[in-house]
């Protein structure tokens, strides 16, 4: 029987390599083209509770982005998480944490559970829970030490860390506390030096000293509510009181002899440092910190005290927003 044209054709052998070419050729581009970034499922927009010693943490995540997440540890020791991070959000999950004994996670009386590598394993619960293989550790004021100290235990995956207003040494937090503190007037100055003499703290001139310090170096600005900001709880004054003391400037709880500062040398990932124009955490020291890491930045905030994210929100986030962009995820 005669062949026809077409099926001539498709038999020829130029015909039939150039077909095994182009399916070769196909493959390839196949496989050279970008892989789409798999997603976290455990990362997706929720809240949710996680068992640690002593009973449940409770987590919140902001935001969806394919970008490094970033977890914030809260301040204190007692606070909540009230630190909202949502313009970020845009572009990478924001995982939030209340420590044990505060705000929306389990709260005790326990003293035992009131330990610095306790709280460090709270950090880990919820890293190891949400499968962070990579993330940015956030902290402020009390929670910059805590990251420290997860830091300095668990580096692997940390891909860079940000100090927002932070504390690390007892004394150097206490000393700048006395430099502000001579500022203020007679009065107030007075009222500081006789409660400390006598040990005494529970008195209307000590609790108008602590106003008058708070106002000038603590929340500058009157308390704007963040859109996102759901959380109602205030601090746990017994932990606050147990590991600290009776206000920013007095210390008399377990962490009074705490220093961890001179592990900041040892840090080899990206640090962004962040403090108020007033700050507690005043700007010389924090300047001093920031020159002991060897990849560091630092920003002022002006106008602000403590209490950044309230008094200069902009500028704060335009601070992070900026440290995590050079990073470039």
């Amino acid at each position: 029987m005669k062949k026809n044209k077409t099926e001539k054709y498709f038999k020829s052998p130029l015909v039939k390599n150039s077909f095994i070419f182009i399916g070769i050729l196909t493959l390839l581009i196949a496989s050279c083209a970008p892989l789409e970034k798999p997603t976290n499922p455990y990362l997706k927009a929720k809240n949710g509770y996680v068992q640690v010693e002593g009973g449940k943490i409770w987590y919140a995540i902001t935001g969806e982005g394919d970008n490094t997440p970033l977890l914030y540890l809260h301040g204190g020791p007692g606070g909540t998480s009230n630190f909202n991070l949502s313009e970020i959000a845009d572009e990478r999950p924001v995982i939030v944490f209340d420590q044990l004994g505060n705000g929306r996670s389990d709260h005790h009386k326990d003293t035992t559970l009131l330990k610095v590598h306790k709280l460090v394993e709270q950090v880990r619960a919820i890293k190891t829970t949400l499968k962070l293989n990579e993330f940015y550790l956030s902290g402020g004021s009390w929670g910059t030490a805590l990251a420290l100290e997860y830091y300095n235990k668990y580096p692997e995956g940390v891909k860079g860390l940000i100090f927002n207003s932070p504390y690390f040494s007892t004394k150097i937090w206490t000393d700048d506390a006395d430099i502000l503190i001579a500022a203020l007037p007679d009065s107030i100055q007075s009222a500081i030096r006789i409660a400390e003499a006598d040990s005494i703290f529970e008195t209307d001139s000590y609790a108008n000293a602590n106003k008058v310090f708070a106002k000038k170096h603590g929340r500058r600005t009157a308390y704007k509510k963040h859109p996102s900001d759901t959380l109602k709880y205030t601090r746990d004054s017994f932990i606050y009181n147990f590991m600290w003391g009776p206000s920013e400037f007095t210390s008399t709880g377990t962490l009074r002899n705490y220093d961890i500062h001179q592990t900041l040398k040892d840090i080899t990932v990206p640090v962004l440092f962040t403090t108020g124009e007033f700050d507690e955490a005043r700007p010389e020291t924090v300047k001093k910190f920031s020159e002991m890491v060897p990849n560091s930045t630092m920003v002022i905030i002006e106008g602000a005290g403590h209490s950044t994210s309230n008094d200069n929100r902009p500028a704060l986030i335009a601070a992070l927003k900026q440290f995590l962009k050079n990073q470039k995820k």
